[in-house]
């Protein structure tokens, strides 16, 4: 059982910066694997990106966010962070921290957070 409480939305103006952090309880947060979902409405959940348990050291990234969003996790304080950089109004959406529900393994069902809202404006 996992419990994920994201922070860090807003507003920003378009080239601006953001860093989004997921809070997680209820297991042993070095083992998990973690990423990052985001979804608009009318749009299905897109996977935005991943980071490997332990030291964090294996990282994926959808095509549209490489180079400008970096996934980072620091395990003393049970939080993963995705920094995003350059954003764009097609940024915008709903952002959700996510692990699976099966250790060690990415792909099928998820403990998923609450959501925290980024907005981008031209």
């Amino acid at each position: 059982q996992v419990q994920l409480v994201e922070s860090g939305g807003g507003l920003v103006q378009a080239g601006g910066s953001l860093r989004l952090s997921c809070a997680a309880s209820g297991r042993t947060f070095s083992a998990l694997i973690m990423g990052w979902f985001r979804q608009t409405p009318g749009k299905e959940r897109e996977f935005v990106t991943r980071i490997g348990p332990w030291s964090g050291t294996t990282t994926y990234y959808t095509d549209s966010v490489k180079g400008r969003f970096t996934i980072s996790r620091d395990n003393a304080k049970n939080t993963v962070y995705l920094q995003m950089n350059s954003l764009n109004p097609e940024d915008t959406a709903v952002y959700y921290c996510a692990t699976p529900v099966r250790l060690g393994t990415w792909g099928g069902a998820y403990y998923w957070g609450q959501g925290t809202q980024v907005t981008v404006s031209s």
